[in-house]
């Protein structure tokens, strides 16, 4: 139905043709647009209401557990937040605060931008659920074992003293009403959108442009320039890079079209979702630089692995 109404705006109203490469380029770009925002505002509105079931301080008390526990949960909570690198540093900071190990804390502040709920939506939309299933579980994985080698390098005193000298501190837990619970979801989608659609839309229209105006084999050409070196080419390209994971998933999805290995197009899309030079910035304020570059040093190998071994199952998930 929407590739129909798309196809009668495009082609029809406005009265471009299906063989340019310009009227393809804009079918495209509207196409992929209204499905994304339409599959956003749905999914988001639909998790946002399941999160207000969430147990705020039972979370808390899950992840002060030893062992790997607390990683995993927190990183399960990070893939439930929709939230990109920077907006996820003031939980990161009140988990601080409520004396959460400090490797539990990187857990969650690692996973929460790769993964979330509308990016999983596109995911499988533009790559199958085979592809998402293998990029959520990636995901997982680098925030678990990330954040349980910084907890194991015990680097507390990288923090910033007043943030250990805050006081700490436990919300309670707020009660909802059914209808509470639905405006909180409706809020949580158009929050979310009101932040990332400038990022949704120039994702979309740098994908239209490759996919119509950049050839095949020139991505191939690309790609035979850079060998094997090319998964931690593009995830050095995309650390200081800074985007929601709902901009780079149309690029990444005609990179891999075109030709480009799925493993390296994921790579730089967990890259420019999980690290960048804003995030980077406003971490300063609460952790010293020795701190932020381990923190980067480590998710940025463990994303390159993770790219190689996507790279390795490609032919099982295509």
């Amino acid at each position: 139905m929407l590739l129909k109404f798309t196809d009668l705006l495009i082609y029809e109203w406005a009265g471009f043709s299906p063989e340019s490469r310009f009227g393809g380029a804009l079918h495209f770009f509207v196409y992929d647009s209204l499905k994304i925002f339409l599959l956003l505002a749905g999914m988001i509105c639909i998790i946002g209401v399941v999160r207000t079931w969430l147990p705020q301080e039972r979370l808390k008390q899950w992840m002060s557990r030893g062992g790997l526990w607390g990683n995993v949960v927190a990183a399960l909570f990070g893939a439930v937040t929709p939230f990109c690198s920077c907006s996820s540093i003031p939980i990161f900071i009140s988990l601080l605060k409520a004396e959460v190990p400090l490797g539990v804390t990187f857990s969650f502040l690692i996973t929460s931008p790769i993964i979330n709920e509308y990016l999983v939506v596109l995911m499988a939309g533009e790559f199958g659920i085979p592809i998402t299933i293998a990029y959520v579980g990636s995901g997982l994985v680098i925030g678990v074992l990330s954040g349980a080698l910084i907890g194991r390098l015990h680097l507390e005193r990288y923090l910033e003293t007043d943030i250990l000298g805050d006081s700490r501190t436990v919300e309670s837990s707020t009660r909802y009403t059914l209808a509470g619970r639905l405006r909180f979801g409706w809020s949580e989608a158009v929050g979310v959108i009101r932040q990332i659609w400038v990022w949704v839309l120039v994702g979309v229209a740098v994908g239209a442009f490759i996919h119509n105006y950049i050839p095949r084999e020139t991505i191939h050409d690309i790609m035979r320039a850079t060998g094997i070196l090319s998964v931690p080419i593009a995830t050095v390209l995309g650390v200081p890079m800074y985007g929601s994971c709902a901009a780079i998933v149309p690029i990444a999805v005609v990179l891999f079209e075109k030709g480009i290995p799925i493993g390296t197009a994921l790579a730089f899309m967990m890259a420019m979702a999980a690290l960048s030079l804003p995030e980077a910035i406003m971490l300063r304020r609460v952790i010293k630089l020795p701190l932020i570059a381990v923190f980067f040093g480590i998710t940025t190998l463990a994303i390159i692995a993770t790219g190689y071994f996507l790279n390795a199952l490609e032919p099982l998930l295509r």
